[in-house]
């Protein structure tokens, strides 16, 4: 970032739309899959084979994060990550990302900055660029961020490829964040370990092109818990999905804040949403890729999804609205 941009204070009401996107573009590094970022009326990426995999995510202000139990910079990177799981989930490559922002005006300018350093760090970190976007005035803080991505000659992975006889496994951790939201909830900030997976989830983007190679079925992002979304799997490819809790690991360091907190950390593995793992669904004859666990089978068709043979007791996840 060139120094004479950089807000070191002020709002950026008083910053201006011009400078502000000055403060938070110039400067920056572009991957090759970049041909023309931020600057012009659209940008230009490459798309090597013809297609491009696209996904958009809103996060707003009270809702998806609070910046009194978070910082600008890790707003950033999660509202880039989240987005960027949904690419890997269809085991696509990250390319770019376009961000939008709206906040009020009297917010202040090195709010703005820090928290497009956390995008821009993320989207390097899955080797994708920040392309352009576009920032208004609001009444609250909204970030949203359209991904894109490309498939390098496979086709996506959807969620409706399942089929009986299917193992069913998962990349990434489950609970950590759930378990940082029911910290937070309480009024604590440690332990930090889950605290900052809540903050910031760190989804390893490459498993997700990973498992198409390996011959992945079907494959989704567990964004709102990972019950609820093997059933969008299950309901997508007509199937049922069992899992089996023994396969599932339980982190010691959730067991203990589900110890001190009076909760079964098994809740938050099951139901809890934002950790950004990928679960898919495999040929039983498959290798699984580094990283992936088997925790569950594909059943009989329209089954729905239970838990060691039998119905899950309680919610599987968030829903919005409710």
């Amino acid at each position: 970032m060139s120094p004479q941009h950089t807000p070191t204070g002020g709002t950026v009401g008083e910053v201006g739309e011009f400078g502000l996107i000055r403060a938070v573009t110039e400067g920056r590094a572009q991957p090759p899959t970049t041909l023309l970022g931020p600057g012009d009326d659209a940008a230009v990426v490459a798309a090597a084979d013809g297609r491009v995999v696209a996904s958009t995510d809103v996060l707003v202000q009270g809702v998806h994060f609070r910046l009194d139990w978070s910082t600008p910079d890790l707003v950033g990177r999660k509202a880039v990550a989240v987005n960027l799981a949904d690419i890997a989930a269809m085991g696509a490559t990250p390319t770019a990302v376009l961000v939008g922002l709206a906040c009020p005006s009297d917010t202040g300018a090195d709010v703005i900055k820090d928290l497009t350093d956390g995008m821009w760090a993320e989207a390097s970190r899955a080797g994708a660029g920040v392309v352009g976007g576009d920032v208004v005035r609001a009444d609250q803080l909204v970030v949203s961020v359209t991904a894109l991505g490309e498939l390098g000659g496979r086709p996506p992975v959807t969620r409706s490829g399942a089929r009986p006889g299917d193992i069913v496994a998962v990349h990434g951790r489950l609970g950590w964040a759930a378990a940082g939201l029911a910290v937070l909830g309480r009024g604590f900030r440690s332990p930090v370990s889950v605290v900052k997976a809540q903050r910031a989830p760190e989804p390893e983007y490459a498993a997700g092109p990973a498992a198409a190679k390996a011959g992945a079925t079907a494959m989704i992002d567990v964004s709102d818990g990972l019950l609820a979304d093997l059933g969008h799997i299950a309901e997508s490819s007509e199937v049922g999905i069992d899992l089996q809790t023994e396969r599932i690991e339980v982190h010691q360091r959730l067991v203990e804040v589900g110890k001190a907190l009076g909760a079964d950390p098994m809740t938050w593995v099951l139901t809890g949403g934002e950790d950004h793992a990928l679960a898919a669904t495999f040929p039983s004859f498959a290798d699984l890729p580094d990283g992936w666990v088997r925790i569950g089978s594909v059943t009989m068709p329209d089954s729905g999804v239970t838990v060691d043979g039998a119905a899950y007791e309680g919610g599987t996840g968030w829903q919005h609205w409710r």
